[in-house]
């Protein structure tokens, strides 16, 4: 191997740790946010199923399922397109979570600490939000090396955290984000 060819195999190696990083920093705060979101709504990962049939079943399985990928995307070696797609698949699993947090504010009207339905609202749009942002970024001809895509679907991210905070889902205190 040329001394050229091996720099360029250097800066590919680089730039592939470098979105290993970035992807796997987002997938670890969607995973976050979807552990506090089960948390507040009282699903734990107990509650998965072989075939859920409902969206508290989906949540918890799909909870279970993006903590085995998280664990996986550290014994891989880092590639792009794999990691986005964690990254995505832990965001979509936080927008399952949401729905049932949501879906709890919505049936629990009554509690005189819940926060508004429109904190919960804005946090459900929010980790929708975040979900589509990570799939552009995955997806397509992106395959998790778009920086445009990667920036918006951090601050999806970032914005999301917020929301979900507000909602009171996740801790003021919690380091995620």
């Amino acid at each position: 191997m040329s001394g050229r060819e091996e720099a360029a195999a250097a800066a590919a190696t680089e730039e592939a740790e470098a979105l290993r990083r970035l992807h796997g920093a987002r997938a670890q705060s969607a995973y976050d946010r979807a552990v506090a979101a089960c948390r507040y709504a009282g699903v734990g990962q107990d509650a998965a199923e072989v075939v859920p049939t409902g969206p508290v079943g989906r949540a918890a399985n799909a909870l279970r399922l993006s903590a085995e990928s998280l664990a996986a995307l550290t014994m891989a070696a880092p590639d792009p397109a794999a990691d986005a797609r964690c990254a995505r698949n832990a965001a979509a699993t936080a927008a399952l979570a949401a729905q049932v947090a949501a879906t709890r504010d919505d049936a629990d009207v009554t509690r005189s600490v819940m926060p508004s339905a429109t904190a919960s609202a804005a946090a459900l749009r929010a980790a929708l939000a975040a979900s589509q942002a990570a799939a552009l970024a995955a997806g397509g001809g992106a395959l998790g090396r778009d920086a445009a895509l990667n920036a918006s679907a951090e601050e999806a991210e970032r914005h999301a955290v917020v929301m979900a905070r507000a909602a009171g889902w996740l801790k003021v205190n919690t380091t995620t984000g």
